[in-house]
């Protein structure tokens, strides 16, 4: 008797990824991304340009850096996404629904209004767009971390990640280009046009059922995620490995355009091309890739893989900065850009996979925060270590600085292994 033909692991992964890109879930993952990523440079870069080109005096320009608080105090208010919704279209799409309406009038709003003349109520109006966009930001993470499975996750995240950055562009440089023809009225305008784009994704997103788990009173919805995070076993180890898995990354980073202006001596021309535009480029498709191996390693294996290659990379800026040219930055800026693209797409889906359902707009803003801690203090950090050793011994720093987070991983194996596996 013939024994049955199993399917090989790599036509088995091929079917996953034809799932995956024929997935109404990750096409409304991919639009979202669009959505969560064109508000940002709006209340902050692009309004910036407006602002000086409408001969606003620098020191009022400086204070508008203030508009961007609502995006690093959102987690003070996600608990109210967790605790309340209006029943129409779910538990999390309801939320994002009207925080792009909202959106989408807070930009016509700002169209209809002249910095230079009516200079507060244009910074109370683009205050508010900033919170209305980082609570879309609640929303749209907790729905994804609710919706996706497991092996949806890597890819889910990178697919986010790209729409991210491609919103952002559409923010910068396509607005920039319209303001420079036809005005910023009409440029934010047009940008509260392209939140439709969100909008149609919301109503045609699929939405997993959590109504019946949500916090009883939103006291509960505050001290809940909280309690309910604190009390696993290893709960501050995996705090700690949040904060420290992209450490040396981020350390690298921290002052790499000034080490590649003051270090290497490369122009701003071949910084802008190759750093700030292939590097943009390479990232997405590391990104991409991430997610795709992802569903064949799983999530343990991805971050341990993905960790090792970006600290390993990070010691070619060590060699760019004994060997300055053309011919070693170009490959150096690729496979930095290209791990980096891996690790965020490995380190996105391990938050998701922390997050309890019932809590997942509280504990997602909390736990991205909490990430952000470690790049927060990096740069008065990597700017004193430079200018006591060096660029070199520099980035060989960085390369030590991405240990003991793979060190940490590591003991965390069995923990992160069954993360991976709870739906």
């Amino acid at each position: 008797m013939k024994s049955p033909v199993k399917p090989s692991m790599k036509s088995s992964w091929f079917s996953s990824i034809r799932v995956v890109l024929t997935s109404r879930t990750q096409l409304a993952v991919l639009l979202l991304g669009f959505s969560s990523g064109l508000p940002l440079l709006l209340s902050s870069g692009t309004l910036q340009a407006w602002l000086t080109v409408s001969q606003v005096n620098t020191a009022t320009i400086g204070l508008f850096a203030l508009v961007g608080l609502p995006y690093t105090l959102k987690f003070l208010w996600a608990p109210l996404l967790d605790r309340y919704s209006v029943r129409w279209l779910g538990r999390r799409r309801s939320w994002i629904l009207l925080m792009q309406l909202a959106i989408s009038l807070t930009l016509l709003a700002l169209a209809f209004t002249d910095p230079k003349s009516q200079l507060w109520p244009f910074a109370l109006v683009a205050l508010v767009l900033a919170a209305l966009s980082a609570t879309q930001d609640i929303a749209i993470d907790a729905w994804r971390t609710d919706t996706l499975s497991p092996p949806e996750r890597g890819f889910g995240a990178a697919l986010f990640v790209m729409a991210y950055r491609i919103g952002m562009l559409a923010a910068g440089s396509v607005a920039m280009i319209l303001a420079q023809y036809f005005g910023w009225p009409l440029t934010y305008f047009v940008m509260a046009l392209l939140m439709g784009v969100g909008m149609i994704a919301t109503l045609l997103a699929p939405e997993r059922d959590t109504l019946h788990l949500k916090p009883l009173s939103l006291a509960a919805a505050v001290v809940a995620p909280l309690r309910e995070f604190f009390s696993r076993p290893g709960a501050w180890a995996l705090v700690a490995l949040i904060i420290l898995y992209k450490f040396g990354d981020a350390f690298a980073s921290a002052l790499s355009t000034t080490f590649l202006i003051r270090g290497a001596g490369f122009s701003l021309a071949e910084i802008g091309l190759i750093n700030n535009g292939l590097g943009l480029v390479i990232t997405l498709v590391g990104g991409l890739f991430g997610g795709l191996w992802m569903m064949k390693l799983g999530l343990f294996r991805s971050l341990m893989v993905f960790g090792v290659l970006q600290a390993i990379t990070n010691l070619g800026y060590a060699l760019l900065a004994v060997a300055p040219s053309l011919g070693v930055m170009v490959p150096v800026i690729a496979l930095e850009h290209f791990t980096g693209g891996l690790g965020t797409a490995a380190f996105v889906a391990l938050l998701m996979a922390v997050c309890d359902i019932r809590y997942s707009a509280t504990q997602f803003a909390l736990l991205s925060a909490v990430a952000t801690l470690g790049r927060v203090y990096l740069g008065p950090v990597a700017g004193l270590t430079v200018t006591v050793i060096g660029w070199p011994s520099f980035f060989v720093l960085t390369f030590v600085a991405a240990l003991p987070g793979l060190w940490l991983l590591f003991r965390l194996k069995a923990m992160i292994c069954q993360l991976d596996r709870v739906h």
